[in-house]
């Protein structure tokens, strides 16, 4: 990038030493981050409660499987016992303790998976039972018979045992089941909570970021802005990222430049402007005194040359002082003095002090004017109306109408001067206000004017804040004037 010169050098830290682009992707990444960390922390929670769905599950499965194991054993320890005391067969008791130990080894796998009170208690009493079922298995074989009718209570106890446990398993599972869900919905509230609370935060950053990032382009924008309209009053300063700062400080830079040339160009005007009135003076006095016959008499050919000459000299005269009004207006229109106007007697004023130029060509003037009392610079403001109402006499056919329309509000005042002429060219619009640029359409039979009366409304409209503009029209040109203001009472 060019250097400026006289810039000073750049100073920043943190953020403000990026440039545009990096403190963007600063914020994307800080942005993208923070959704990320929650997405992770969703996921580490989902896999914790699928984790917990799994081992009830599996425990689930488990339990049923080791109770309906128990029952199968009970039974199978009950087929046995009777089977013994009534064939007195040896083996049939190994059995009968082969079962007993398999339903003990299925308990000690279901104690830790029912682990209240109530199950162990049940365990005991199983464990019981199952010890005075051993014990009526010991009896002399004269006893069996009676053994038999000991042995049905123990194992009817036996079964409602597993019963029993079959129901506590089922509790068990059930409130396995319910911590589960009650743990996904604790997990869900704090994913929703972290998820809102990341999006909030994301569109918070977003929203500074932004303002961050894009209060510089305004600044810029505007700067620019007011360099196109030559004012060059306002110094431009630009805070934010790196290489715009930089480019904000070559935007003053090429401030300070063109306000040198503009000052320039004011003081070579001013001065080429006085140089060439006293010869113009002396060329037109010389012109007057030939015409008056103080050389001698003239010529009719002799005399239409000296009236040439004398009304061209004029009219260069004319258009040198115009100039040096212009400038002096320029140079002055910045300095307002504002008091308390009541427009529209300044309009009537204004129209009344032309009345000999447009009464010379039979126009009508229609004025539609709203109460109001502004604090503006009257004389500058004035000479506003004035230059609207001489361009809309110069260009206004013989017979015309001239409109001006005055339209207040509580901050804004609308001035509208609309006439009947040619219009102004749609290639001329963006220039119109251009100082000395002179359209394509002209008034017909008159003398080209200065090109600086409109540039004059445009300084000091500016001044005031307001702006003006040519609006589109089927017929004539439509010049609309807004400017803030505050009301009087």
């Amino acid at each position: 990038m060019t250097a400026i010169p006289g810039a000073p050098p750049a100073r920043a830290a943190g953020l403000r030493g990026l440039s545009f682009h990096q403190c963007l992707l600063a914020a994307f990444l800080l942005i993208t981050a923070l959704l990320g960390g929650a997405a992770v922390q969703a996921m580490f929670a989902l896999e914790h409660v699928a984790t917990q769905g799994r081992q009830a599950s599996q425990d689930a499965a488990g339990l049923t499987t080791q109770v309906q194991r128990l029952a199968e054993r009970t039974v199978a320890m009950e087929r046995s016992a009777r089977q013994f005391l009534v064939l007195d067969d040896a083996g049939l008791r190994d059995r009968f303790r082969a079962a007993w130990q398999d339903a003990q080894a299925t308990q000690g796998e279901l104690a830790p998976l029912l682990a209240d009170a109530a199950s162990r208690q049940l365990f005991a009493d199983w464990a019981a039972q199952a010890e005075s079922a051993w014990a009526v298995l010991q009896v002399p074989a004269r006893a069996r018979p009676q053994a038999l009718r000991r042995l049905t209570p123990l194992f009817a106890r036996l079964h409602a045992i597993n019963e029993a446990l079959t129901a506590q398993s089922q509790q068990a599972m059930d409130k396995r089941s319910d911590a589960v869900l009650a743990e996904l919905e604790q997990q869900w509230r704090l994913i929703s909570a972290l998820v809102l609370g990341a999006i909030a935060l994301a569109v918070l950053l977003g929203l500074s970021f932004g303002h961050w990032l894009l209060r510089p382009l305004v600044h810029l924008e505007a700067a620019i802005g007011r360099l196109g309209d030559n004012r060059f009053d306002q110094p431009v300063q630009v805070r934010g990222p790196a290489d715009l700062r930089r480019l904000g400080r070559q935007l003053e830079w090429l401030r300070q430049r063109l306000a040198t040339l503009e000052s320039d160009k004011t003081r070579f005007v001013r001065h080429i402007s006085h140089e060439l009135k006293t010869p113009m003076a002396s060329i037109r006095e010389g012109a007057a005194l030939l015409r008056d016959g103080v050389a001698g008499p003239l010529t009719p050919d002799q005399a239409e040359i000296v009236r040439i000459l004398g009304d061209n000299t004029a009219a260069l005269q004319g258009q040198i002082e115009d100039l040096l009004r212009y400038q002096a207006l320029a140079s002055d229109s910045q300095q307002l003095q504002r008091r308390a106007v009541d427009l529209p007697a300044l309009l009537a004023r204004v129209v009344d002090d032309q009345r000999l130029l447009w009464q010379a060509k039979a126009l009508q003037l229609r004025v539609e004017a709203q109460p109001c009392t502004a604090r503006v610079d009257g004389d500058k403001l004035a000479i506003v109306l004035a230059n609207l109402l001489g361009n809309a006499v110069r260009f206004s056919p013989a017979g015309g109408v001239v409109r001006w329309v005055l339209q207040n509000d509580d901050r804004l005042l609308r001035i509208a001067c609309i006439d009947e002429g040619p219009g102004v060219a749609p290639e001329d619009v963006e220039r119109v206000f251009d100082p000395f640029y002179q359209g394509r359409h002209q008034a017909p039979g008159a003398r080209r004017g200065s090109g600086i009366g409109l540039s004059i409304v445009r300084e000091i409209v500016q001044a005031h804040g307001g702006s003006c503009r040519l609006l589109p029209a089927e017929r004539g040109a439509h010049f609309l004037i807004e400017i803030p203001h505050e009301k009087t009472d």
